[in-house]
């Protein structure tokens, strides 16, 4: 009798651990999606406004290279020269590496300067820096333990991935995905899943919403997903590509010594390239070229151009992030290519867009939970068939070098191999 007393009260007390644990990583989720929130708004409306005030004054892309020495002498001032970018983030939830404010304030100001002189990146990858700069400053301020110091990074790199692209799932589910294929940092879900619905709320309270695009859905039978499946593979290849390309360009760069100079001739090369080009369309995020693939072909060759930009642009030390640009060619060459195969361009763009994103990030789940934020579940077996295609083709590379694959993606085999390898 009093052995089961001892094991009722015992029982009692791990249900109210287990309470406390939940109602604390519930109400930190929220506030730091509130707070987060406010901080994605803000820095989508900083580079959003930098990218429209470019566009009513196309003279800034001269001074893009003066822009990329500013950014380089920017970062040695706060010293962070030899910044590893996304990377870091990810060192950051595997290893606890330490990141801080300077960080967030040195990736922020940097993007906005690069999208304000036109520069070609995104945003994305600068919002899981900041958010994780912001996430991990906050643990180590309110002394967590090394265990929930990593909760909190992926906690904010949710809520900001959420509150500047708009698709709180995507950015939930992505947070614990990312850093190692294979596992889930499920100990996370119940931070990172109210931090991304908090900071999408209050972001969205300012304007900011996820693309908005339609997708004209055929009748699917065995032929449609044959063709979506040759999309798919083909956007394996091509992240295969772009991974590739930016690993070789950055490396170039990499053999001017001073990195200021090296963003200048970066800049240099980009506003030939502009001139070339003629217009416009390749530089900043190219938000409205992934809208309008969604509607009409664009060039056959955008989605190549758009590869060399971005290459030149983060290759030489511009900052902001690779995955709009990957939504840019993804969709481009979708647009494109569907068409040749009797698809609509929407259907092209859309499983474009989709599969190349999982191919450089190697995130079929987190692909999959985009394309249904984005587009909708109408098409949702396009879009699982395209993610399973891409990620079983696209290789053990991917946009970044810290990122681990646990699993094999031919066999049930153990490989713990870094992408960067």
């Amino acid at each position: 009798m009093i052995a089961m007393v001892e094991m009722d009260n015992i029982l009692k007390n791990e249900h109210v651990k287990e309470t406390k644990f939940f109602l604390k990583w519930l109400s930190i989720g929220v506030i730091m999606g509130g707070i987060i929130g406010l901080t994605g708004a803000f820095f989508h409306f900083c580079s959003a406004e930098a990218e429209h005030f470019r566009g009513d004054n196309t003279w800034l892309i001269y001074l893009l290279p003066v822009a990329g020495a500013a950014i380089a002498y920017f970062y040695d001032a706060l010293k962070y020269s030899h910044d590893k970018g996304t990377n870091l983030v990810l060192l950051a939830v595997r290893d606890n590496k330490i990141m801080g404010i300077h960080h967030a304030v040195c990736i922020f100001v940097a993007t906005v300067l690069t999208h304000l002189c036109g520069g070609s990146s995104g945003r994305e990858g600068a919002s899981l820096q900041i958010g994780a700069a912001l996430g991990s400053f906050s643990g180590r301020k309110l002394k967590f333990s090394d265990d929930d110091k990593r909760i909190m990074t992926m906690c904010g790199m949710s809520a900001m991935f959420a509150a500047v692209f708009g698709t709180p799932v995507t950015a939930a589910i992505f947070s614990m995905e990312v850093v190692s294929v294979g596992i889930f940092y499920y100990s996370a879900i119940i931070p990172c899943v109210t931090a991304a619905l908090t900071a999408s709320y209050i972001s969205s309270l300012f304007g900011n919403t996820p693309i908005q695009v339609s997708v004209n859905v055929p009748e699917i039978d065995l032929i449609v997903y044959l063709k979506v499946a040759l999309i798919g593979a083909l956007c394996a290849v091509i992240s295969v590509v772009f991974c590739m390309v930016l690993g070789k360009v950055h490396k170039l760069f990499k053999k001017i010594k001073n990195h200021a100079i090296r963003a200048a001739v970066g800049g240099t090369i980009v506003v030939i390239l502009t001139l070339i080009v003629g217009d416009y369309t390749y530089n900043g995020t190219g938000g409205e070229m992934i809208v309008s693939a969604f509607t009409k072909s664009p060039f056959f060759a955008a989605f190549l151009i758009k590869m060399i930009f971005t290459a030149v642009t983060l290759g030489s030390g511009f900052k902001g992030g690779e995955i709009f640009p990957v939504f840019f060619i993804g969709s481009s060459f979708g647009s494109v290519f569907a068409p040749l195969l009797g698809l609509d361009c929407s259907v092209g763009a859309a499983v474009g867009m989709t599969a190349l994103f999982c191919g450089v990030t190697n995130c079929p789940i987190a692909s999959i939970l985009l394309s249904i934020e984005l587009f909708g579940s109408e098409g949702i077996g396009m879009y699982v068939l395209v993610c399973a295609v891409s990620y079983m083709l696209s290789g053990y590379g991917g946009l970044y070098s810290e990122q681990k694959i646990l699993y094999s993606k031919k066999r049930m085999k153990f490989i713990n191999k870094r992408t960067g390898s």
